[in-house]
């Protein structure tokens, strides 16, 4: 199914960009009009055959260092293009550098932030742009800053949270697996050679078994590394194709342990964000198409997009979200109660609290209990290898005594 790319406007004049899968243009333009946009322009996304980028080059932290400064600067009463001069000039990062006075200079072309923002996506995603429109109809852009920055502040602790989740157990894997290659390939072959200068006779079926193993990695070195290299290709190829994300994350998100920990994670993620939205005042159903965008996880994103189905027919938010399964019954009951008092972003942002909390109780608990289960299995593995390499050493030591 093709993918088309469409810019429109809402009634109230704020832009609206993203992507729509249909079977043809026509289709997008009518389910766009049912959601009361105006379309301005639409056009069939290209086959992508470029190598894959390796991001936009500007760091969250970038990020975060620019909304914080733009909500001062605008909240003293600067004009927005003295504003992006000012901090053009001064960033740290020559592509957010160059980013921001190409903004500056559409801005000075006529254009409004956001629309200037859109040209680059990869830097300002919908998300942003959406709430810097939402500023800019209402005349709180430096409070929509301060609602960024506290946002963008939110997502790097939960960046980081999830690295603690999934990059440390992996590393140390990673390097375990490395070690045992290399004490097959390179350190056995050496015990070897010496049991077999010495002509200790029969070796102790342990010491076979681990020469037999390293006689198979050795012999199949090359094949052992195809493979790891293919399976860790078919893992990223799989990661990029929505097929296989879906079950990629799926997957995840029922592993013991690190699920209950991601499952946290893309609670607090779609709360902070859906909260920072609708406080702004985007339209409930763009905030749930944005936030199912950047939640991070494919079954967590059709979860929300299901959200969003019934809720443009005339359905509550609470009920949908719990026929999922995905999100915790406490938190839709919460939602629930925010939707029927009319509070439902201020109930978003404490959940988000609440779950931010959870988070890093969770990873620090999944730390403390994965780093000694992968010690000990790697600690035994490398330890029964020498074992078995000594064996042969106390048998040759007690005959010569």
């Amino acid at each position: 199914m093709p993918t088309f790319i469409w810019e429109a406007r809402t009634r109230g004049g704020e832009f609206r960009s993203g992507t729509y899968k249909a079977d043809s243009k026509e289709v997008v333009v009518s389910k766009l009009e049912q959601q009361g946009l105006m379309i301005t322009k639409i056009r069939r996304k290209p086959l992508d055959l470029t190598l894959p980028s390796l991001g936009s080059g500007v760091s969250l932290k970038d990020m975060v260092v620019f909304t914080r400064t733009f909500s001062t600067m605008i909240d003293a009463g600067l004009p927005i293009v003295q504003c992006l001069d000012m901090l053009g000039s001064q960033a740290e990062n020559p592509k957010f550098r160059k980013i921001i006075l190409g903004v500056k200079e559409e801005v000075e072309g006529g254009k409004s932030l956001s629309d200037a923002m859109a040209k680059y996506p990869r830097v300002f995603d919908d998300l942003f742009r959406n709430l810097i429109a939402a500023g800019e109809a209402g005349g709180i852009l430096d409070l929509i800053f301060r609602r960024l920055a506290v946002y963008l502040e939110k997502a790097a602790k939960l960046r980081r949270q999830v690295r603690s989740a999934l990059v440390y157990p992996s590393s140390i894997l990673v390097v375990g697996v490395l070690v045992m290659i290399i004490m097959m390939t390179k350190v056995l072959p050496v015990f070897e050679k010496m049991f077999k200068d010495l002509g200790g006779g029969s070796l102790p079926a342990p010491t076979r078994l681990v020469l037999g193993m390293s006689h198979m990695v050795q012999d199949n070195i090359v094949l052992v590394l195809v493979t790891i290299a293919i399976v860790v290709g078919g893992l990223v190829a799989m990661a990029r194709n929505p097929k296989g994300r879906y079950i990629l994350d799926a997957t995840l998100l029922k592993t013991p342990v690190i699920g209950n920990v991601l499952r946290k994670i893309a609670v607090a993620r779609f709360t902070r964000t859906l909260g920072t939205l609708l406080s702004s005042g985007v339209a409930i159903l763009d905030a749930l198409q944005i936030v199912a965008r950047t939640a991070g996880n494919a079954v967590v994103a059709k979860a929300i997009m299901y959200a969003r189905e019934k809720v443009s027919e005339g359905k509550d938010i609470a009920s949908p979200l719990l026929e999922t399964a995905i999100f915790p019954p406490m938190v839709v009951q919460m939602i629930g109660v925010g939707e029927q008092t009319g509070a439902m972003d201020e109930m978003l942002q404490k959940i988000a609290d609440f779950y931010e909390e959870e988070v890093d109780t969770a990873v620090a608990a999944m730390t403390s209990l994965i780093e000694p289960v992968i010690l000990v299995f790697l600690g035994g593995s490398v330890g029964g290898m020498l074992i078995a390499m000594y064996l042969p050493i106390f048998e040759i030591a007690g005959n010569i005594k």
